[in-house]
């Protein structure tokens, strides 16, 4: 097994997705490959970049990231400022509001058209009463996106949809951490049109503990939630995020209790790979909640179930380059049955 150290979130998409790509070029299907991580927002940044590289994936234990109905809503709200025409965003965005359906929705869309589909005719349109609160914002907040800086403009959204979002949803924090990652991926993009670009907003084709599974005679890699792995195997595993504070969840070591629930976790795990197991640590992490422009990341320690007296067992592989002690080659691949290994770390 592999005991990777990568320098953060990013790093740690890229060095996955390398991976997972050069094992696909080795003769290893997608399929028999699978990403664990412990609670489905870690995945973010990974589906963003496995959609901008048009691998095939399916994901258990939470819906894709670009499904959930909160990310599709701010998506939808760039695409409408970005292209008037697109009728599909105008029609999901105006039904956020209260007292507005989908035939008064229509209704909208076709006013929009018939202005020559110039935003600024919406603040001529009689909203509803109900909707009256936060129609002329959304009015003020389509035209304005269209000279904002695009650095401003998701932080813009924010101030309009996360009220919204507070009235419409549960979960609400959960969502919001969502949309913070949201700003934080857009940030490295230079427009909303090449970020628009890079996204693919396909309708959701499941929910709960499955969504958007391919067709069987397809190839695609498998996203899991480590609860949602009990039972399943796959020739390589790669298991994102192994800190503290991940795992375990900073929610989960409360008491002696919760904690080796963690760690049992944690060998379900690494007990789901049969040949490869990559155990990724990113030292640093993006602080979600700060400044717009900010860059304040914290820095977070292996995971307390893996300490150093243990790290001998592991292949030491560090910032995403070649295995330490290798001198720049790469040792030669061996049939390792990686499941015995890690029963007997436990």
């Amino acid at each position: 097994p592999l005991l990777v150290t990568v320098e953060d979130e990013q790093t740690q998409v890229d060095y996955v997705v390398e991976r997972v790509l050069a094992a696909r070029e080795g003769g290893l299907a997608l399929r028999n490959q699978a990403v664990l991580f412990r609670t489905a927002h870690h995945s973010d940044a990974l589906e963003i970049e496995l959609g901008k590289r048009n691998i095939p994936y399916v994901k258990y234990g939470g819906l894709k990231f670009l499904e959930a109905a909160h990310v599709k809503d701010l998506v939808c709200l760039l695409r409408w400022a970005e292209n008037p025409r697109d009728a599909i965003a105008g029609f999901r965005i105006t039904q956020l509001l209260d007292g507005i359906g989908p035939t008064t929705a229509s209704r909208i869309v076709d006013h929009v058209e018939a202005a020559g589909h110039d935003l600024r005719a919406l603040a001529d349109f009689p909203a509803p009463a109900a909707a009256q609160s936060r129609w002329q914002p959304l009015c003020d907040l389509l035209v304005g996106l269209q000279t904002m800086d695009w650095s401003d403009q998701l932080r813009a959204i924010r101030g309009w949809y996360d009220p919204v979002l507070e009235d419409r949803y549960d979960a609400v924090a959960v969502r919001q951490g969502d949309l913070d990652q949201l700003e934080h991926i857009g940030a490295g993009y230079t427009s909303r049109e090449r970020f628009l670009s890079e996204l693919t907003l396909d309708p959701p084709a499941g929910s709960g503990d499955q969504a958007g599974p391919p067709h069987l005679d397809e190839d695609f890699l498998i996203l899991s939630t480590i609860h949602s792995a009990k039972g399943q195997e796959w020739d390589a595993v790669y298991l994102l995020n192994l800190a503290d504070g991940c795992i375990p969840s900073d929610m989960a070591t409360g008491d002696v209790e919760q904690i080796e629930e963690e760690r049992r976790l944690l060998y379900v795990a690494m007990t789901r790979a049969r040949n490869q197991l990559h155990l990724v640590h990113p030292l640093r992490f993006f602080v979600r909640q700060q400044h717009r422009h900010g860059d304040r990341h914290v820095f977070t320690p292996l995971s307390r179930f893996v300490p150093e007296e243990i790290h001998d067992c592991f292949e030491r592989v560090s910032s995403c380059r070649e295995p330490i002690g290798t001198g720049g080659r790469v040792r030669a691949r061996a049939r390792v049955d990686v499941g015995a290994k890690v029963r007997s770390l436990f």
